[in-house]
């Protein structure tokens, strides 16, 4: 088969499955990009670390803070609040979380 097929089945197989449903839900979609902002924040903080910039990796880590804060803040969500909970989970969870890494 050629990639050409390939991208047929796979659109059909896409649309089929219900992912080109485009009932837009707005706020999702907010979300997704205030996610989207931080990991590019998190990708730029690990350029700086294959960079050997240190001044620059503090930086994007603020960067991440930031936006996370303003994910927090738009969307009321008590963040300090559920950090002492999962801290709390984590407490409980075997070493490595049963994984090998």
């Amino acid at each position: 088969m050629e990639i050409k097929g390939l991208l047929t089945i796979a659109s059909k197989n896409a649309t089929e499955k219900g992912f080109h449903n485009y009932n837009i839900d707005y706020e999702m979609l907010d979300k997704i990009k205030c996610l989207l902002l931080i990991h590019s924040e998190i990708s730029e903080a690990v350029e700086a670390l294959r960079e050997g910039n240190q001044e620059m990796f503090y930086e994007e880590l603020a960067d991440v803070f930031i936006r996370l804060a303003d994910l927090c803040g738009t969307y009321n969500i008590d963040i300090e609040y559920e950090i002492k909970r999962k801290m709390e989970i984590n407490k409980n969870r075997p070493h490595l979380h049963n994984k090998r890494f």
